[in-house]
């Protein structure tokens, strides 16, 4: 086929069916919508288009600088579609935390202005994070960016409700799938394509599938971010499941060794949270019955994401096997992980002089901590206590991060290793900020 612009390419991605010999399901047909297949790699392509062309013409007009508050494939298709259209694009983000995404979009051409912040995702109701302060300077209506706002934009839906939904139906040659899978990152994809499926028939079941608390799946939120996204509502989805990264990559691999598709973590965990989640329908179908059909989405492509797969299953590319690993903590390591509240840090550090250890990233510990706290990145962290243990297992450790989720579960680590007395921030630097205690600034 001839196209005049690479914009014409997106959208009209393919529907492929899952051998039943894989997903082992014997009365439902599922099906993948490989959004993959977009110009730019993603699923993302789609929103991004539709929120940028409207303004487009007004901003090449202005000269004005594309913005997005996005850290992965969002700002990969709005650093191309700028550079197309003569304009430049920045990527604000407090989370980074792909290297491959950063240093394609580095590639691109794009900027990139990472901020400190609590969340991944924006929480308008938290008005000293630096990344809500930042969206309010954007949103002004005399900024100076073109600012497609993902989280808020009925656009990013829109591209979904006008595209994907009604593209899925008519390749189902008219019938609406009995079951609707999706992860949920900015909601858009899911929200969009469950309202385009339920015009046509209501009983539609529409599954979202978020990340395990305190796990990090590209793309995909935990159930506590989710609630922080403009677009999402929990009315969308009739169930909600959680996966972890774990699960993403088993289903990843499925896809990838089993069906050719060469998905990324986001398409594994879509899979993978499909597939579990049909199992007992599955068994309550006869033979003789109507068969039923399942579509899911995946999302992108699996090349972007190999460092991310080489830290969690090193052994998949010829490395030793994951050790000392925050994945194989437990919930009952992390309840009895001994926690500790802001006064009775504040004395235990005058007296015992613990390492305190900061896991925020620099801008956030640049802007303010706890004094003679070291930091030390969530990542970078995890990286080191892989190797062992990083200091003297007799040396007393206060571990603090945000909130004190991520503290707990290294807390819970350390001790696992043998550690004799690694404790958590309870309620992290925010309990420590809200309680007025001391903060310094570098």
């Amino acid at each position: 086929m001839r196209y005049d612009s690479i914009t014409q390419v997106i959208g009209n991605t393919p529907l492929v069916r899952i051998d039943p010999a894989v997903h082992g399901l014997r009365h439902i047909d599922l099906y993948a919508k490989l959004e993959m297949f977009n110009p730019f790699g993603s699923v993302k392509d789609r929103a991004a288009w539709n929120m940028v062309r409207p303004g487009l013409a007004a901003a090449k007009e202005r000269d004005s600088q594309i913005v997005e508050l996005s850290s992965g494939n969002t700002a990969k298709a709005l650093s191309v579609l700028a550079g197309m259209h003569g304009l430049s694009f920045k990527s604000v983000t407090n989370r980074m935390r792909v290297p491959e995404i950063k240093e394609l979009l580095l590639l691109l051409g794009a900027e990139i202005e990472e901020l400190p912040g609590r969340s991944e995702c924006l929480d308008p109701t938290d008005t000293e994070d630096p990344l809500t302060l930042f969206h309010r300077a954007l949103s002004d209506p005399d900024s100076a960016y073109l600012h497609t706002d993902q989280y808020y934009n009925d656009r990013n839906t829109e591209a979904h409700a006008l595209g994907t939904g009604p593209e899925i139906v008519k390749d189902l040659d008219g019938r609406v799938p009995d079951w609707f899978v999706a992860c949920v990152g900015t909601a858009g994809s899911s929200t969009g394509v469950a309202r385009a499926l339920r015009e046509q028939d209501s009983r539609v079941r529409v599954v979202g599938l978020v990340a395990d608390k305190s796990d990090f799946i590209p793309g995909i939120r935990t159930i506590d971010e989710v609630h922080e996204v403009g677009l999402f509502d929990p009315a969308t989805y009739d169930t909600m499941e959680q996966v972890t990264s774990d699960e993403a990559i088993d289903g990843m691999l499925t896809l990838a060794r089993r069906c050719g598709i060469l998905a990324g973590p986001t398409g594994g965990a879509a899979y993978f949270g499909t597939v579990r989640q049909l199992r007992a329908a599955d068994e309550e179908l006869t033979a003789d019955g109507e068969r039923r059909s399942a579509v899911f989405i995946v999302c992108d492509r699996i090349e972007s994401y190999l460092s991310y797969v080489k830290q969690r299953r090193p052994e998949l590319t010829g490395r030793p096997a994951r050790k000392n690993s925050l994945l194989d903590v437990a919930e009952a390591d992390v309840a009895a992980v001994t926690t500790v509240g802001v006064p009775e840090a504040r004395e235990w550090i005058s007296r015992e002089q613990p390492l305190v250890i900061d896991l925020r990233g620099p801008s956030a510990y640049a802007a303010l901590h706890i004094e003679h706290a070291i930091n030390i990145t969530d990542e970078l962290f995890g990286e080191l206590v892989r190797g062992g243990l990083p200091f003297s297992r007799t040396k007393p450790v206060l571990l603090a991060c945000p909130v004190g989720d991520r503290s707990a579960r290294y807390a819970a680590l350390l001790t696992r290793m043998g550690h004799t007395d690694a404790r958590s921030l309870d309620g992290g630097i925010i309990a420590w900020r809200d309680a007025g205690a001391p903060l310094v600034r570098d």
